[in-house]
């Protein structure tokens, strides 16, 4: 039986002794019905699994004991989704849980020429990927950046070699699933009503390889899941 995972704070790790917030001692101990004894993992979303026992079962504030602690190896290839923000707001949180289940390292939210949705809620969405990375057993969060303008490129592009964008004008592009594996990538997924003209000359001349993801159009979430398969589970 698997013991029951809780995310805690980076700053409260290293210590033989950790405090849970009062979020995590309330479903402990008030929901689960945890006791004195019973043990429990742990993560920071930085690689850091501990396991512990409780040592004082208070449901506001419970006192755990660390009885292991071990740093997890972050596997599995470095991608980074640079995603349009959706009008329909669960479906943007879809794909986050999605693309923390699947293993994408960071996640950029663009605002693009033609995305409608402006509003974002950065407390909010950390708190779905930290439920998918619990939920998937992993103890890497990934990384999410507050949303930027595409055309600001730089600030969010520059540092990856390996760059593709996903449009579906009619222009030739690559196949995502026939390119050879890369370990490091960024790939750029538009808003519904696809990326901008001017957009995709941008990316071009920023050295970005167009891509095409099948041969039906998708919903932007749907586009972000395939491509971040794609990339991810390459042979």
């Amino acid at each position: 039986m698997q013991l029951p995972f809780f995310y805690i704070d980076p700053s409260s790790a290293g210590s033989p002794q950790v405090l849970l917030d009062e979020d995590n001692s309330r479903h402990a101990i008030q929901v689960l019905r945890m006791r004195n004894g019973e043990q429990m993992n742990l993560t920071d979303g930085k690689g850091l699994l501990l396991r512990v026992e409780i040592a004082d079962d208070h449901k506001k504030h419970c006192q755990v004991s660390v009885l292991e602690s071990e740093l997890q190896e972050r596997k599995g290839r470095d991608l980074t989704m640079a995603i349009s923000l959706l009008k329909n707001n669960a479906r943007f949180e879809w794909f986050l849980e999605k693309a923390t289940e699947l293993g994408v390292r960071k996640i950029v939210p663009l605002l693009c020429e033609r995305t409608e949705k402006q509003k974002f809620r950065l407390d909010r969405m950390k708190g779905i990927l930290i439920s998918a990375m619990l939920q998937s057993q992993q103890c890497w969060l990934p990384e999410l950046l507050e949303p930027i303008r595409f055309e600001e490129m730089e600030s969010w592009s520059s540092q990856v070699e390996n760059k593709f964008i996903a449009h579906c004008m009619p222009e030739y592009r690559f196949s995502l699933s026939k390119l050879p594996a890369v370990e490091k990538g960024l790939i750029a997924i538009g808003p519904e009503g696809d990326f901008s003209h001017k957009e995709i000359q941008l990316a071009v001349e920023k050295n970005f390889t167009p891509v095409l993801l099948g041969d039906n159009r998708l919903r932007t979430e749907t586009a972000g899941m395939v491509a971040a398969a794609l990339f991810l589970l390459k042979g």
